[in-house]
């Protein structure tokens, strides 16, 4: 026929084999045949497919889309057997698996398959197969040509487990999986439209796979970012002090567990809110100063921090004074070297370490002082005794119309009054060896006769008295007239601070194996100055001929040899409270023998 066609344009004739150009002609037309004929068929055998293979045609055409909808697919064991399952029902083929690649080793894994009785063998990577499939070539065992290229004894392993063809898919420039293909159930080899539509599935199958391993590596490296600040969020809320981040507009971003329980806000109230909101002013200009004045980062020492305690209904009640040391460093930032983000402040309650500290000093200063005492009072008190008696002689024979009588008389209240700050003084000095036996006493009961005691006092001085004793009472271990010092001491302390009347508030309860007794006023309180040094002999606020400043200092004795401790917690204009704390006396018992 093309020679004809040939012959038809040319114009020459077949019948006269003595005309060379006749000869050219049918060269020419048996190269073209040769060049055409692969072509031709192959478009012939396409054409015959769809005609003869037309129900399935439609299925072909759906597995291609479907193919498309794997990217959608991102869990790639799901997606191989989504994808088996439908080449397997379009093709009609016995069995079928889809090989991935190992991404460290190379080898090819099955982790999809039907129709294998036995687990089918991996695909190794030094495999002669593979530098073809990485090349993007479908090998065909079925083709004797094509299956010489490659190891026999590999070929026929393959061909015993029922596998004919290896479709690779490619990404970049290597096979990443293989479709490993055996027969149609008709025992038919695969024809070229079945390789074709294998070649554009495969290529489909690629970029879902590199999708869904992508997604994986970017899920597991979302699960060890989140692992690792887990971690460094355990490490935050683990610190015993207090830690919060904010950010160049002071506004905080980070509260951590200690912190929330320190100062007494929640995390969730906090977030977000400015430093200025939350804490008091004094605080944040100071942070301020110590940021500006040292941007590498400074710590400030023992500095004053207000919070309010949470009262009934979760209203803020009385103000507390804590004492912190805050430490602030800028936050870097992970852009590079030099560039800050957020400052890091961290705080740690120094408050019960400062008291403890003060109180040592004040045992010391206490013991220091009762050795002096000693010493002086019995040598005042032997001079002191002698002018008394005499006194007190001449007063006996004194004419009370003598105007000298009444020099007397204040000689006598004089010398009583010194032999009054004699005892005091030896009661600081060795309050233990003043009073009784130890047994057990009952505070409540303490507490409940001062106070009739000083009742009409009370009374006279609009004072007003708030009882919350404990109920049961809890007993401590001690004598009983000493602790009555203690308390009359302080009430009468609380009656000099409110000359205007107020409130007085006793409280005692238990507290673990302690017990606790409070007693708070509403009086002028005392300055922050003199805190310190309340607990010191003759020191006093109070008006000269109010009071010789021994009160304090006896009652503290007395807390301390009792194994107990005293804190006064003050604010000016508001009032002052004494919390005091002893061993139960089953506790103190067990000390007692102990020792």
């Amino acid at each position: 026929m093309l020679y004809l066609a040939m012959r038809k344009l040319t114009g020459f004739a077949f019948a006269d084999p003595d005309d060379p150009h006749n000869w050219l002609v049918a060269l020419l037309a048996t190269v073209v045949v040769v060049l055409l004929a692969q072509p031709v068929r192959e478009a012939i055998q396409n054409a015959l497919d769809r005609v003869f293979y037309r129900d399935r045609y439609d299925y072909r055409r759906a597995l291609v889309g479907f193919a498309r909808d794997l990217n959608s697919d991102l869990d790639v064991v799901r997606l191989s057997q989504r994808l088996v399952t439908r080449v397997v029902e379009t093709l009609v083929v016995d069995r079928m698996a889809l090989m991935l690649a190992d991404e460290r080793l190379g080898d090819f894994k099955t982790i999809g398959d039907y129709g294998f009785s036995q687990p089918v063998p991996l695909l190794l990577r030094s495999s002669s197969f593979v530098e073809r499939l990485d090349r993007g070539h479908t090998i065909a065992l079925d083709d004797p040509i094509a299956a010489a290229r490659f190891v026999a004894e590999e070929v026929e392993s393959w061909r015993d487990q029922g596998i004919f063809y290896f479709v690779p898919c490619v990404f970049e420039d290597a096979a990443i999986a293989v479709l490993a293909l055996g027969r149609k159930d008709t025992d038919e080899p695969f024809n070229s439209e079945d390789l074709a539509l294998l070649t554009a599935v495969a290529g489909q199958v690629a970029t879902a796979i590199e999708n869904g391993r992508l997604y994986r590596r970017l899920h597991l490296k979302a699960e060890e970012l989140g692992r690792m600040r887990e971690f460094n969020d355990n490490i935050l809320e683990s610190l015993d002090d207090g830690l919060a981040v904010f950010d160049e507009d002071e506004r905080i971003a980070h509260w951590n567990h200690a912190l929330e329980v320190l100062y007494g806000v929640k995390r969730a109230d906090a977030s977000g809110r400015r430093l200025a909101d939350i804490f008091d002013s004094s605080f944040v200009e100071a942070l301020r100063a110590a940021r500006q004045e040292n941007p590498a980062g400074a710590t400030l020492f023992r500095v004053a921090l207000n919070r309010r305690r949470a009262a009934e209904g979760g209203s803020h009640g009385e103000t507390e004074r804590l004492l912190v040391n805050a430490t602030v460093a800028p936050l870097q930032s992970p852009i590079g070297p030099g560039a800050i983000e957020g400052t890091i402040l961290l705080v740690e309650n120094v408050t019960e370490r400062v008291r403890l500290e003060e109180q040592l000093q004040i045992s010391e200063k206490m013991a220091s002082i009762g050795l002096l005492a000693a010493g002086v009072a019995h040598e005042v008190n032997t001079p002191l005794t002698g002018i008394s008696s005499y006194a007190q002689m001449l007063l006996e024979q004194a004419d009370p119309a003598d105007p000298r009588t009444k020099l007397l008389e204040k000689i006598e209240r004089q010398t009583f009054r010194a032999a009054k700050i004699v005892n005091g003084l030896l009661t600081l000095s060795r309050p233990g060896v003043q009073g009784g036996e130890r047994q057990d006493v009952d505070l409540n009961r303490v507490v409940g006769d001062v106070l009739s005691l000083l009742e009409h006092q009370f009374e006279v001085g609009k004072i007003r008295i708030r009882r919350e004793l404990a109920d049961p009472p809890m007993p401590v271990m001690g004598v009983e007239h000493q602790l009555q010092q203690v308390f009359l001491n302080l009430f009468l302390n609380a009656r000099d601070a409110m000359p205007r009347g107020g409130w007085l508030t006793v409280t005692t309860r238990a507290d673990g194996r302690h017990v606790v007794a409070e007693v708070g006023d509403t009086g002028s309180g005392v300055p922050p100055e003199h805190l310190a040094r309340i607990y010191d002999p003759f020191f006093t606020t109070k008006a000269i001929g109010r009071g010789t400043g021994l009160g304090l200092s006896i009652t503290y004795s007395i807390v301390h040899e009792h194994a107990g401790s005293i804190r006064c917690d003050s604010v000016l204009g508001q009032g002052t409270r004494f919390t005091l704390t002893f061993p139960q006396a089953d506790v103190a018992a067990a000390r007692t023998i102990a020792h």
